[in-house]
């Protein structure tokens, strides 16, 4: 019985000592935006937008991430589409992230994606961990 209560114990102050742990892995003192598009298009408003959020809130500006899942996946690999887009990101401190999971069922060669485009292989998990990370999240 004692050796049950002591184990119980242990295991609870594990749990609330891992807790603490996580939750100061991430700094809150930053506001970070995660902004999921199915179009290149898009990427004008939304890097807009981070130029504003960015002006607006100085210091406590964060990441701005911009993950591109979806049919229209392909056009990241069309430099007169996405060149520009790339540019003004890099510029404003965005990054555009491309959907691995949407880059296969497209079959668009991962060879073809520019340098500066970052791959993850689910955006939409992708996305979700982020927001465990305090990140503000839109999908357009």
């Amino acid at each position: 019985m004692k050796s049950y209560i002591f184990s119980s114990i242990m295991l609870i102050i594990t749990l609330v000592s891992s807790t603490n742990l996580q939750a100061q892995e991430t700094d809150s003192s930053k506001n970070n935006y995660v902004v999921v598009t199915n179009k290149v298009a898009q990427l004008q408003p939304i890097i807009l937008t981070a130029e504003a959020l960015k002006a607006e809130e100085g210091k406590v500006f964060g990441n701005f991430e911009v993950i591109i899942c979806g049919q229209e996946i392909g056009d990241i690999t069309d430099a007169e589409k996405i060149n520009k887009f790339i540019k003004k990101a890099k510029e404003a401190g965005v990054t555009i992230v491309a959907c691995g999971f949407s880059l296969n069922k497209f079959k668009i060669d991962r060879a073809l994606v520019p340098k500066d485009i970052k791959i993850v292989e689910n955006g939409i998990l992708y996305n979700f961990q982020l927001q465990k990370q305090n990140y503000k999240s839109l999908s357009l």
